[in-house]
């Protein structure tokens, strides 16, 4: 009985703690991801490098995921139900939304990675293989099928309790033991972010050798020390939650022991918000790993959006502009 209780307490505190954890991902991951937005859509040198628009569409995923999770968590918060075990529309809804936008970042990692070695290669075929318009036909063509997919996948869900919101046709459970959570929608890409990040960077080392402007050489070397901390934390980020979905699907969990079922709940509870983290921490790894970035987000910042705030501010008081808020594009930008 002492350890039905003890388990039955452990399972309340996890819940509990880890709603207000799950806030505090998402609260700093909406944060991060604006920011990320203002920092490659208002740098020149961004704007007309074909990279930056990996980490724009990331973080307009990001976005997209942090809103839905933020109204299912309020909801869950406020009325004190889950709308995934009681509403069947609510389930399948959410689903569509949250694994399209899982397999679109997982889509987008490994690409800006093999892109990433392909612009930095020796060969010139390589080097142009990938272009603006390529990428963009891309991401709206595969974005497209992932919706397709989730759609198809939404139709075999049903809530039994007490799993709530599970599959139940037995072919597309083997499908997603067997195929979609071990290969699709994990290690195919954590394989070849891993490696393409690694040949990348193998490319930016011997970028001295080559008669490439300094500005370039740079712009290489940050873009590709930020796609492989990126892919690393990726790796950390994504590869618990796919183990966990293949052990998970097809399990009932069992509430007669109390322990085991704790366990579990603990187990789930850290794969789900390391699986957030993905949608949250880009710009924070970025921001600790990459001193260049740091200086660029100061520049936009202060330089840019403080003193068009200023600007604005003086010109509803007076209608006069003061000189020292005017600014132009300066080496910072660069350095």
């Amino acid at each position: 009985m002492a350890s039905l209780s003890t388990a039955v307490y452990i399972i309340s505190s996890i819940r509990q703690y880890f709603l207000y954890g799950s806030y505090v991902v998402l609260a700093g991951g909406l944060l991060g991801n604006i920011l990320n937005l203002i920092v490659f859509s208002q740098l020149k040198r961004f704007r007309e490098n074909r990279w930056s628009f990996y980490f724009i569409v990331e973080s307009i995923v990001g976005l997209i995921f942090i809103a839905s999770s933020i109204s299912n968590t309020t909801a869950r918060l406020i009325i004190g139900t889950d709308f995934d075990q009681v509403s069947l529309v609510w389930c399948r809804l959410r689903l569509i939304l949250n694994q399209g936008i899982g397999l679109t970042l997982f889509f987008i990692i490994p690409c800006a990675a093999v892109d990433q070695f392909f612009s930095t290669s020796y060969l010139f075929n390589l080097r142009n293989l990938c272009t603006l318009k390529l990428i963009r036909s891309l991401v709206f063509i595969t974005s497209c099928l992932w919706y397709v997919h989730s759609i198809t996948f939404s139709c075999f869900l049903n809530i039994r309790a007490p799993a709530g919101c599970i599959i139940t046709d037995a072919n597309l459970s083997r499908y997603s033991v067997y195929f979609f959570y071990p290969i699709l929608y994990g290690s195919i890409q954590i394989i070849i972010a891993f490696l393409f990040s690694l040949l990348a960077f193998r490319n930016v080392r011997r970028l001295v050798r080559r008669q490439i402007p300094i500005d370039r050489r740079r712009m290489d070397q940050q873009m590709t020390a930020m796609i492989l901390t990126r892919v690393a934390f990726f790796i950390l980020y994504a590869l618990p939650y796919s183990i966990y979905r293949v052990y998970s699907i097809g399990e009932v969990p069992d509430q007669s022991n109390a322990l085991k079922y704790a366990i579990t709940q603990l187990t789930m509870q850290i794969c789900i918000l390391l699986f957030t983290m993905n949608f949250s921490a880009s710009f924070y790894i970025f921001i600790i790993t990459c001193a260049r970035y740091r200086n660029q987000v100061k520049y936009v910042l202060v330089k840019r959006c403080w003193a068009r705030l200023k600007r604005w501010i003086c010109r509803r008081n007076n209608g006069i502009t003061p000189l020292n808020t005017l600014t132009t594009t300066s080496n910072d930008e660069l350095d």
